[in-house]
């Protein structure tokens, strides 16, 4: 167990990112022609999720950047935003191609819903598809977690209308906070929580993961973090248990360090925003209901793999513990080869068996 602070680009506090905005990019002219011509030429073709690749969506000018993108998400802040994707104008079949052509130059996409779903339509709209117990793109507050894969992106199709922001967290620095305050706590982080999965398991699949995810870990200097409290409180649930005193009090510590280090910024039409799940928390504020379905707040979102994005404890709970069962954390290839409906090996503790 890890007892220095961690001292890389991926600790920072919200002050530190709104002084140095190098994390920003914004999409010019060029860039947008770019990804409406990859568009063109990957309709012609009759090419759609998943099939459509890097190689097929050839973004000349555009590509370096989402290099520097996926640069900063593995070995920078591990936090990105692109401004001024073209939305205006597009049917939203359209929007996901370009988002996901756009998407695999940084990664590979992975399923993340019970449909199988590469796009997920984070709405309380008529677009949110099958999603289990999980309260993704309901009005309330988004308290700061982590999704289930290497990278979460987000696109703002459509903004509520009272504007809610968004928010991150560098998880490092909330590790470092922990450490400096509360040392005698980590040995429970470390320790961690089972998680559920919340009614998206698959045949022959525990309703919970059966072990424990550490909230956090450290392999050759790198931390990961793994929390998702609503996950958590899941797989407490499942098991009709309730949260010791202890944990929940250590918890809502936790989430007292986020909210205080945390970067909240606003997120519009054209925005996508980048998260690495092991070193960012991220969330936004409530939103008011909107009934009219017109006028409902609309993102899409992509989970993304990368190759060798860092180095893990134990890969097969950290890295792919919390999002590979049921219709959940499908690459394209296996969705194209129909092999999504066989059950995943699993070791004897009942992690994914690699």
């Amino acid at each position: 167990m890890r007892r220095e602070p961690v001292t890389d680009a991926s600790v920072w506090t919200g002050a530190e990112l709104d002084a140095d905005r190098s994390w920003e990019y914004v999409l010019s002219d060029a860039h947008r022609a770019e990804l409406d011509a990859a568009l063109g030429a990957v309709k012609a073709q009759g090419l759609g999720i998943p099939a459509v690749s890097k190689d097929s969506f050839p973004l000349p000018s555009l590509g370096p950047v989402l290099t520097s993108v996926g640069d900063d998400l593995r070995d920078g802040r591990g936090f990105a935003l692109l401004r001024r994707f073209p939305v205006e104008g597009y049917e939203n079949d359209d929007i996901a191609l370009m988002y996901w052509g756009l998407c695999s130059h940084i990664g590979m996409g992975i399923t993340q819903n019970g449909e199988g779903g590469f796009i997920h339509y984070v709405t309380d709209g008529a677009l949110r598809p099958r999603q289990g117990k999980r309260g993704v793109g309901f009005p309330k507050e988004s308290k700061l977690h982590v999704d289930l894969m290497d990278i979460v992106t987000l696109l703002c199709v459509q903004q509520a209308p009272d504007d809610p922001p968004s928010r991150v967290a560098s998880s490092t620095a909330i590790y470092n906070r922990v450490l400096a305050e509360r040392p005698e706590a980590l040995p429970r982080l470390f320790e961690g929580f089972e998680w559920g999965r919340q009614d998206e398991h698959g045949d022959g699949e525990t309703p919970a993961s059966g072990y424990k995810v550490p909230f956090f870990s450290e392999k050759d200097g790198h931390v990961s973090c793994q929390y998702n409290r609503s996950w958590i409180n899941n797989g407490l649930s499942y098991k009709g248990a309730e949260m010791p005193d202890s944990d929940a009090a250590l918890l809502d510590y936790v989430d007292s360090v986020a909210d205080d280090v945390r970067f909240e910024f606003p997120f519009h039409t054209g925005d996508v925003q980048f998260c690495s799940n092991y070193t960012v928390l991220h969330g936004r504020a409530a939103h008011a209901v909107v009934p009219e379905e017109d006028r409902k707040r609309l993102l899409m979102r992509i989970w993304l793999d990368m190759p060798d994005f860092r180095k893990f404890s134990d890969e097969a709970i950290v890295r792919y513990g919390i999002g590979r069962h049921g219709q959940l954390g499908w690459t394209a290839e296996e969705m194209l080869a129909g092999v999504n409906d066989v059950t995943r090996p699993r070791r004897a503790d009942g992690a994914l068996q690699l």
